[in-house]
């Protein structure tokens, strides 16, 4: 009895966070024959959707409070999309032989998801955006680590 008396007062000594969540990655859709490779950090989650095919990386979703990535208008492609009820425009990014599409999600007030889309040909990136726009975040829970 003495124990469960003094159980309330030792979850408030446990640090806050030991009770912290990380961010889990999105829902795939269940077409979409992909599997998830989740890397975590100090302050983020990184998750790498590899095609079940041939092992490859589709595109991935970088999870965190304070987003690095920022939107420049004279890189926006194509018009507005809508990911998991989130409106939002689909931006070129610059590398060597290959194609590179990115959007921001503002998930909550502490939370965001950075969507990358990295593909060799214009096929391959139509197939890779059409499953990254059906990504579901309902359960997104980012904890401060």
């Amino acid at each position: 009895m003495t124990l469960l008396k003094w159980l309330p007062l030792a979850a408030l000594l446990v640090s806050p966070a030991a009770f912290a969540q990380v961010a889990t990655c999105p829902g795939l859709p269940a077409s979409a024959e992909m599997s998830w490779e989740k890397l975590e950090g100090p302050d983020f989650t990184y998750c790498k959707a590899m095609r079940a095919d041939d092992g490859e990386q589709a595109f991935a979703v970088m999870l965190r409070a304070d987003a690095q990535f920022r939107t420049r208008r004279s890189h926006r492609e194509g018009s507005q999309v809508w990911i998991d009820g989130h409106q939002v425009y689909w931006y070129r990014g610059d590398v060597p032989n290959g194609i590179v599409r990115e959007t921001l999600l503002e998930l909550d007030r502490n939370s965001t998801a950075h969507i990358v889309v990295r593909a060799s040909d214009d096929g391959e990136l139509a197939r890779s955006l059409q499953i990254a726009e059906r990504l579901q975040f309902d359960d997104m829970r980012l904890g401060s680590n």
